[in-house]
């Protein structure tokens, strides 16, 4: 194995959008698309509403593989958790990811996102989400639906909205990638460009054309500019290593 990627799924989402993410990298990669609890194959367990425990979740499911060359993705709300888990590694001296891929995820607000959708009546929410696109036209016209799924969406968008991320960070020493919609209104690219000096070897913001779930319905030139990236940084990790 050369790496193992961690892909992390965005608020109300589950891996199913990301389940054939596997067979679009290098044979070699192990793609790993995870599923926060309450969600897709840990439909079981109870939903975790709040950033730092979920973190700490993830630290103690993943725990043993968070080491060796890995890499971590994440879209949207999977961005916000991304970040924060190789905050926490570095922050506990655990091997860091060789590298951070963050999609349609804005720079953190030391006062948070500045929005409360988890709070809006069902009707704004649902026109709310609409406009975002990324949730399945049935979950949001289905009364029977709606009232399934609406409890994990609210969570979640309560979970990012209450967000408070350490003030003025140290610049990350992992290569990171930034990606993102020219049309995206919740992560505009002026947003995304902050990025660029949170980082002390930022590989770029790289923009493509639509809105929040620009990869969708085709993520190949999402996938690839990430596979790109990640060779970078592993050519990056490797001539650290080298003896001077």
């Amino acid at each position: 194995m050369e790496l193992r990627l961690f892909v992390f799924h965005h608020a109300g989402g589950s891996h199913l959008p990301y389940r054939d993410w596997p067979g679009r990298f290098p044979a070699e990669w192990d793609v790993r698309p995870v599923d926060a609890p309450g969600r897709g194959l840990r439909a079981d367990r109870r939903p975790i509403e709040d950033a730092g425990q979920l973190v700490e979740h993830f630290l103690t499911e993943l725990d043993a593989d968070l080491d060796g060359p890995y890499a971590l993705f994440g879209h949207s709300m999977g961005g916000l958790v991304a970040y924060e888990l190789t905050r926490r590694v570095l922050a506990e001296g655990r091997t860091p990811p060789v590298w951070l891929g963050l999609s349609a995820r804005g720079v953190p607000r030391p006062d948070g996102e500045g929005t409360t959708r988890h709070l809006l009546p069902d009707d704004a929410l649902r026109r709310e989400l609409a406009a975002m696109g990324g949730t399945p036209a049935a979950v949001l016209e289905e009364p029977e639906l709606w009232e399934i799924f609406a409890p994990a969406i609210r969570g979640d968008l309560r979970l990012v909205e209450t967000w408070r991320p350490t003030p003025d960070p140290a610049p990350l020493p992992v290569p990171l990638s930034v990606f993102g919609g020219t049309r995206d209104a919740v992560a505009p690219p002026a947003r995304l460009a902050g990025w660029a000096q949170r980082a002390e070897h930022f590989l770029g913001l790289h923009l493509f054309e639509g809105g929040h779930f620009y990869f969708q319905p085709d993520p190949t030139e999402l996938t690839g500019r990430i596979t790109a990236d990640v060779r970078r940084a592993l050519a990056l990790a490797g001539a650290r290593a080298v003896p001077r």
